[in-house]
């Protein structure tokens, strides 16, 4: 008797992306520095036949709001956000690095991308940790 084959929740997720008929999904990673560029990566992307569901830093902590004004609140905050934000690479199809500058935590998330085996973009390849 043949053993059961067993499917991780990656193969069912995207199994069930391919049944629904989802559009590619896109996430866009970089410095917060870059916020604009990222907001005209996610049009470009979006309006591109085929078009594609895209995702993004949904803030930019570098710049003051109250949310983030406590700096204790805000250390645990950021944990939240990368956190999220790795979910999002992993729900995506592919990745759009954008902007001219690479740092620690978006060559992490690029590391992170490519052990799931997701294709990874840059807007300004020549930033590409693995060129």
């Amino acid at each position: 008797m043949l053993s059961p084959q067993v499917i991780t929740p990656a193969e069912k997720l995207a199994e069930a992306k391919k049944q629904l008929g989802f559009p590619r999904i896109v996430v866009i990673c970089g410095s917060t520095r870059f916020m604009a560029e990222m907001a005209e990566a996610e049009l470009r992307e979006t309006t591109a036949l085929p078009g594609k569901i895209v995702v993004k830093p949904g803030c930019d902590m570098k710049s003051s709001h109250e949310l983030w004004s406590d700096p204790v609140e805000a250390q645990a905050l950021k944990a939240r956000l990368d956190e999220l934000h790795r979910s999002k690479i992993l729900l995506a199809d592919e990745v759009l690095v954008v902007g001219d500058y690479i740092g620690d935590s978006t060559r992490a998330e690029i590391a992170y991308a490519r052990s799931l085996g997701r294709p990874v973009r840059f807007t300004h390849p020549e930033v590409d940790p693995d060129a």
